[in-house]
């Protein structure tokens, strides 16, 4: 019965921790970020893939910030390719995750 209870507290746990966990992250800097035309591209090639939940661009910055739903993400490599076949330069790709794929 104690037995019972412990595997029950652990799985409780468990959930808790896994649904209060922050969504894994990806901000990629690039080149060439410069309009409101821009920032509209990086959000139609992105808000169309599967894995992402969120899309934001800071042309400040010239960031764009990709959220990826729970369970899914992308590599570098996609992000990249995804981005240069957009027409643009990647300078950096940074996770939340540490991950980094």
């Amino acid at each position: 019965m104690t037995r019972s209870i412990l595997v029950a507290m652990m799985i409780a746990f468990l959930t808790v921790q896994t649904a209060f966990a922050a969504p894994v992250t990806a901000s990629a800097k690039i080149n060439g970020l410069v309009c409101d035309f821009c920032a509209r591209a990086m959000e139609k090639t992105f808000g169309t893939r599967e894995e992402v939940s969120n899309i934001s661009v800071n042309l400040d910055t010239k960031l764009v910030n990709i959220t990826f739903k729970d369970g899914k993400n992308m590599d570098d490599a996609t992000i990249t390719n995804l981005i240069t076949e957009a027409g643009y330069g990647v300078v950096a790709i940074t996770r939340s995750d540490a991950g980094g794929q």
